[in-house]
């Protein structure tokens, strides 16, 4: 029996909208940037929509903050389950336009649902070591893969309220893609000698900013050629303190 709630065109094209730009950014949409992409004339009609897809359990809403839209956990299942679904079908179809390829191979796909993902909790780096190193691991946890819109690698300790407007707060355990790349809008975790944070990334022509969500903070100013600077991973997802406290 499908559990997954029954939602308008409307509504359906606003969860859409907030996965994609979490799979984008690892942030969701302001209620002014829903209202820009759709053409509301105000922010207000964003989220009376926000407000009706909470009530049906497909979003968490989180107060006092300007990014605070979360997918429950059975939206984010049943969308992870749907785009596998939708790869699989692309795979037989690839499968059956080669001939070389047997039957048996055409109908090995993974069930990558039923995995469960055992990714490292990191606690404080030391300077000059890798992120992964063993000794920065503190414990490792074992989590649904369909919680997050790409695959992490590993878990980072929230420390401090710098992006609490995107709803990132401090305890909070960040779910991290590892790579040392990063578009311009994305939430980064990011190295800066000793020294770990988490801000939304920004490269300029001196060199990058790296942004705080939260107006008590300051940009971060890092200089072209900043050798003490790395990119760590980017944010993919979030588990909230509460759910393992």
């Amino acid at each position: 029996m499908d559990d997954s709630p029954k939602l308008t065109p409307r509504q359906q094209q606003i969860l859409d909208l907030v996965r994609k730009a979490i799979e984008r950014t690892g942030a969701p949409p302001t209620r002014a940037e829903i209202a820009a992409e759709l053409g509301f004339r105000s922010a207000n009609a964003a989220e009376e929509h926000l407000q009706a897809l909470a009530r049906k359990g497909a979003i968490e809403l989180v107060g006092g903050t300007s990014r605070g839209i979360r997918l429950k956990s059975g939206t984010l299942r049943a969308l992870h389950e749907a785009r596998e679904a939708r790869d699989a079908q692309e795979m037989q179809n690839s499968a059956r336009g080669r001939k070389t390829q047997s039957s048996a191979e055409q109908f090995s796909l993974p069930l990558a649902s039923l995995a469960q993902l055992s990714l490292p909790l990191v606690g404080r780096v030391a300077a000059g070591h890798p992120i992964l190193a063993q000794e920065h691991i503190e414990q490792s946890y074992t989590v649904d893969p369909s919680f997050f819109a790409r695959k992490p690698d590993f878990l980072l300790k929230v420390s401090g309220m710098s992006m609490k407007d995107v709803g990132i707060m401090d305890g909070d355990l960040l779910a991290v893609q590892k790579t040392t790349e990063a578009k311009n809008g994305q939430i980064v975790v990011a190295r800066l000698g000793d020294e770990v944070t988490v801000k939304r990334f920004k490269r300029g022509r001196l060199g990058i900013e790296l942004i705080p969500e939260n107006s008590d903070f300051e940009v971060i100013q890092v200089r072209n050629g900043d050798e003490s600077f790395a990119i760590e991973g980017l944010a993919v997802g979030l588990i909230r303190k509460q759910m393992f406290s």
